[in-house]
Parts: structure tokens; C-alpha cells; sequence
């Protein structure tokens, strides 16, 4: 994990830097771990877990106090659009406001019925202690609201480094939760280079890493936690299938379609990447969805304009394997145009790789089959979209896709109540809803023979 780290707070539409944070020295950090190794010991362990939900509920409504102040830190930190950094707040509350409603619920006892001998048994669910959680730039407080509220419920503390272009966000978000109630050292923003987060993942006081990011970053994360037997959890990239399997209404579909594609300018693990269209629904597809796709080219930047050149990298390499490629314009900057790909066969290189930004690939299936096939012909697994007007071939598909999460006839379905994770080359462990609470609990067996 090479250190060519800098927080700092860079206008992706300028390029013009605005803040620079200065970096975490290794005392901080190690204060940091110890501080939420004694809370973890002392404080969590002490509370009920009403009472850490009463400071969820606070953090919920803080964010709903803060959000336009938050939602203008993600735009200059990351070029969101104004609206959908606001939208992510209000997602964020809901985060919040669930675990604090429903973590009584999800952490309560749960008695075994033993099939011989006398007595009781129970499950306990009980914290595990310190955390540390690595989160990405492209949702910046949504990240950390799926990660923190559930974990801060059962009692865990966190250490929390964020995406190096964030820092103000990580800055903001430390200050709703002391501001909230919880002591310090519950929840730490640190500031660490890789090297100093190797170093946290190794210490014995940490007993689990959460991850979201690219595969290079997990893939070296889960080596050094599987090394020191460290539990960990990693929400990686994704190229999920939209496959269009028959419709009443074409034209609904596309819009479907082009909002599943330009979600935060393109840039979610989960947005719909490759679009995968019956064959006798192909040629008006591509020439609906081209038309409004570029129509509705963003004009809020990337998040940088390295990202923007890598894109560019990626559709270039399309080209010359053969795909035909339709753009709303030429990329400058950070601004990249929306970009329309077809011609390309499921096992070219291209059409293996994920696109992060406003660029769809568009691919026909012969039959329901086919594709299956082609949806499942890519190396990730985090989520897709299925339409059709057959309910049954809707459950079948559904059944058939290899991914962690399948939404059928809609798109912008997610919850807070609804588990959220993939499989394959997208990681493993769940975040939101039921599941997110169950990863790194103690479920502790409490066996009872005599009273």
C-alpha cells in the first residue's frame, strides 16, 4: 500500500485547491486507536442500548439540521450535483433514524430450544470493540452512515479513515457525533496514510476493518486482516447488468435506464453499467436510450480529472476492440459527456471492466438464456436490474443472477432497511438493514443446565 497521500479539499470543476488538512502523525493515530480501545471497554460496555440509540436518533437529527451545510462540504469536495449531495443527507437520516429505532429489535436475546437436558440457552449479541472503517469519496457521508450507525448501536467504537479528498466531510461528520453525545474516542476521524492504517489493521486492539473501495485497495486490506485473523468486510466495484427482457412500456424503461446510469454522475459501485436488451427489442433500445442518455449528459464534473482521464483510457481501449461509441461531446477536465458503447462481446476486455462515470454499454441478448449468460459474464457481482412483464420469468431471472442484490421492474429502490452487498469480485459481508447489524457482533451462547 504505497503512501502518495494528501487531504485536501480540491474543486473538481477548477481544479483550484482549497484546503489542505494536515496529516495524522503516528502518536495521533495510536491515540486515536487507544482512546476508542478505552471507551470500547468502558463506556459501551455500560450503556444499554436505548441509550446508544437516543444518540443515533441526535446524530439522525443533526444531519437534518446540518444538511445544506453538509450537502455544499460533498459539491466542493467532490463535484456532486447540489440536489443529490442534499438527497444523500436525507439518506443518511433514514440510516440513522432505522438503527436507532429498530437496534433494540435486531440486538434482543434469542432463546435455543435445546433438544435434550434440562435448563436454557440464548444467543447474546454483544460488541466486539474497536474498528477500524476505510471509506471512499463518492458518497461521503452515506458511506460512513451505513457503516457507523449500526456498529455504534451495538456498542462497537470506531476509527474511521476517510477518502483523502474528503476531509472536510470526515471533519464535519466527527463533529455531529460528539456534538450528539457520544464520548470521545467512540467515534475518531484520523487522518492516516496507508502505512498508518496497515499498522491500525495489525493492532491487537482492533478486532475488524469495513472497506469500501476499489478491488486493489480491498484485496490489500483483506491480506493484512487475514494475516492478524481480522474479521473484515468489503463493499468493492461493481458492473451490474439491466437486462430488458420485454415491456409494455419502452420508453418508461429508458428513463429507467438513463437514471440508473447517471446516479452521482456515474459514479456508484451499483449503478446499472451494461445493459443487456432482447433482441427484438435491441435496435429501438439503443436509439431511445442513446438519444435521452446524451440529452441528459451531466454537467457537474467527475471527481477529478484523473478520473476523468482513466475513463477516457477505458472507452479508448473499447474503441479499438471494436465498439462503436456515441458521446454527448469531448471530455475537458473533470467534465466528462455522457457516452453510449455497442459492438462489444461479453469477453472482450472492455466490456470486463468497470466503467466509473456516465459511459453505458449496451449489449443484445438472443434469448432469456442468453441473457443470463451475459449478465453473469463479468467478474462482480454487486447488484442488477431485471425488467419484464412475465412475473414468473421476473422470480426465475432473479433466481439465476449471480450478484448480491436484484431489484426487478425499478431502479432507486434501496433502504435502509434492505441489506446491501455483493459476491464475486465485489466482496463479501452486508451493510443496511438486519444484516449490516450482524457482522461484527459477538454472538455469545449463554447455556444455562441448572437455576
Amino acid at each position: 500500500m504505497p503512501d502518495s497521500i494528501r487531504y485536501a479539499v480540491t474543486d473538481p470543476a477548477t481544479g483550484e485547491t482549497a484546503a489542505v488538512y494536515e496529516m495524522a502523525t503516528d502518536a495521533e493515530v495510536a491515540a486515536s486507536v487507544e482512546a476508542a480501545h478505552r471507551v470500547a471497554g468502558g463506556w459501551a460496555r455500560t450503556t444499554t442500548v436505548a441509550e446508544r440509540a437516543a444518540l443515533l436518533r441526535q446524530v439522525a437529527e443533526l444531519h437534518g439540521e446540518r444538511r445544506t451545510e453538509l450537502a455544499e462540504i460533498i459539491v466542493s469536495e467532490m463535484g456532486k450535483p447540489l440536489a443529490e449531495a442534499e438527497g444523500e443527507i436525507d439518506f443518511c437520516v433514514d440510516i440513522y433514524g432505522y438503527y436507532a429505532d429498530h437496534a433494540a429489535g435486531f440486538l434482543a436475546d434469542q432463546p435455543l430450544p435445546l433438544l435434550r437436558g434440562e435448563g436454557s440457552a440464548l444467543v447474546r449479541r454483544g460488541p466486539v470493540g474497536v474498528l477500524l472503517g476505510i471509506m471512499p469519496w463518492n458518497f461521503p457521508a452515506y458511506q460512513v452512515a451505513r457503516f457507523a450507525a449500526p456498529n455504534l448501536a451495538v456498542g462497537n467504537t470506531i476509527v474511521l479513515k476517510h477518502a483523502p479528498q474528503c476531509p472536510a466531510s470526515a471533519a464535519a461528520l466527527q463533529k455531529i457525533f460528539l456534538d450528539a453525545g457520544f464520548p470521545e474516542g467512540a467515534y475518531a476521524n484520523v487522518y492516516a496514510t496507508n502505512e498508518q492504517v496497515a499498522d491500525v489493521i495489525a493492532d491487537p486492539r482492533v478486532q475488524g476493518v469495513s472497506l469500501t473501495g476499489s478491488e486493489r485497495a480491498g484485496a490489500a486490506v483483506a491480506e493484512i486482516a487475514g494475516r492478524h485473523l481480522k474479521k473484515a468486510v468489503l463493499e468493492l466495484g461493481g458492473s451490474d447488468p439491466f437486462i430488458v427482457l420485454s415491456t409494455n412500456d419502452l420508453d418508461a424503461v429508458v428513463e429507467a435506464a438513463v437514471a440508473a446510469r447517471l446516479d452521482n454522475v456515474g459514479q456508484a459501485c451499483n449503478a446499472a453499467k451494461r445493459f443487456v436488451v432482447a433482441q427484438d427489442l435491441y435496435e429501438e433500445f439503443v436509439a431511445k436510450f442513446s438519444e435521452r442518455l446524451l440529452a441528459a449528459s451531466p454537467a457537474a464534473p467527475l471527481a477529478s480529472s484523473a478520473a476523468a482521464a482513466t475513463l477516457a483510457a477505458q472507452v479508448e481501449r473499447g474503441v479499438m476492440e471494436g465498439a462503436r461509441s456515441v458521446s454527448a461531446g469531448e471530455r475537458y477536465g473533470a467534465f466528462f459527456p455522457a457516452t453510449v458503447l455497442t459492438g462489444l462481446t461479453p469477453g472482450q476486455g472492455a466490456a470486463r471492466e468497470e466503467f466509473f462515470g456516465p459511459v453505458a454499454m449496451v449489449f443484445p441478448a438472443a434469448d432469456e438464456d442468453d441473457a443470463v449468460r451475459i449478465a453473469n459474464d463479468t467478474p462482480y457481482g454487486l447488484g442488477s436490474y431485471v425488467f419484464t412483464t412475465d412475473p414468473e420469468q421476473a422470480e426465475r431471472v432473479a433466481d439465476r443472477i449471480e450478484a448480491g442484490m436484484v431489484f426487478v421492474n425499478g431502479v432507486g429502490a434501496e433502504g435502509a432497511e434492505l441489506p446491501f452487498g455483493g459476491i464475486k469480485r465485489s466482496g463479501y459481508g452486508r451493510e443496511l438493514g438486519p444484516l449490516g447489524i450482524e457482522e461484527f457482533v459477538n454472538k455469545k451462547l449463554i447455556r444455562t443446565v441448572r437455576k
